[in-house]
């Protein structure tokens, strides 16, 4: 049985967040965490938590097993862009440059291996 757990509204940009994504997708869970821990990139710990958070979700759901011992992986991992908080920024001779302050969702799913 599958669990899933959501982060929104992350205050980062989603291409910056979808290449650590790309990195654990399809990956056996602990070896996930451990890249994760040690990765130099700022928005690998809030994706280490929410994996961690997708684990207690499938061990609640499952509460016979053990997920140290039924072999989850990384089965689903996706960003997509949140909202835009849209600034302005003085420019030179009374003009304004827009600030686009991205953000966005990850929605990470665990299985067993099948």
């Amino acid at each position: 049985m599958e669990s899933s757990a959501r982060l929104q509204n992350y205050p980062t940009g989603p291409r910056k967040m979808r290449l650590i994504a790309d990195v654990i997708r399809g990956m056996d869970v602990e070896k996930a965490l451990a890249i994760l821990e040690f990765h130099p990139q700022h928005n690998a710990i809030p994706l280490a938590k929410l994996l961690k958070s997708a684990i207690n979700n499938w061990d609640q759901k499952n509460e016979g097993l053990n997920s140290a011992d039924s072999n989850l992986i990384v089965k689903t991992i996706f960003v997509d862009g949140g909202r835009v908080i849209k600034r302005m920024r003085p420019a030179p001779q009374g003009r304004g440059y827009k600030i686009r302050k991205r953000s966005n969702h990850v929605t990470i799913i665990v299985d067993t291996k099948n």
